[in-house]
């Protein structure tokens, strides 16, 4: 049996911990803004022990959420 999602039920995923290789473990992460970029944000994801870089993320934005500065 198939079960409607709503529209936009799952658009944006926030991980909480991620596989850190400087601790061998699994470790909560924090997320830091890196650049703003025409079609979105970029993010990184650092460990919350020692602060090694475990991951980016993407957040695309469609063209109603762009701010054109002139």
């Amino acid at each position: 049996m198939w079960y409607e999602r709503e529209p936009g039920q799952y658009e944006d995923f926030h991980a909480t911990a991620l596989y850190c290789p400087r601790c061998r473990e699994a470790m909560p992460v924090r997320s830091r803004l890196l650049l703003v970029l025409p079609d979105g944000e970029l993010h990184e994801y650092l460990c919350q022990v020692c602060s090694t870089s475990v991951g980016t993320k993407t957040v695309k934005q469609g063209p109603e959420g762009r701010l054109i500065v002139t």
